[in-house]
């Protein structure tokens, strides 16, 4: 399986994966929005999406942060996957170190 990978403009470290359409090269690519197979909530939440990069998913591939039977799966049933960042990384109600303070 193949697909596309954007980056959310509002939240770091939230990717997009929809998945890719072959193009013959005497075909002429048509640009669509890939926004377009999330719900509209999603969308608002979502922002713009930039493209990262085109992969090729299967069984045998191992993924960074998420399970590739887990993002095929989305794919086929939903029409996309959504990468959210990891929990925990940064804590909002951490208190600012100490040389960081009044900056």
């Amino acid at each position: 399986m193949f697909c596309s990978i954007y980056k959310s403009s509002k939240k770091d470290e939230m990717y997009l994966y929809i998945a890719r359409t072959e193009v013959n090269e005497s075909e002429t690519e048509v640009v669509v929005d890939p926004l377009e197979v999330m719900p509209e909530a999603m969308r608002t939440a979502f922002g713009r999406a930039t493209f990262v990069m085109d992969l090729e998913l299967s069984e045998s591939r191992k993924l960074a942060r998420v399970n590739v039977l887990h993002v095929m799966d989305s794919i086929q049933t939903k029409g996309f996957f959504i990468q959210v960042p990891p929990e925990g990384l940064i804590d909002p109600n951490a208190v600012a170190p100490e040389g960081l303070r009044g900056a």
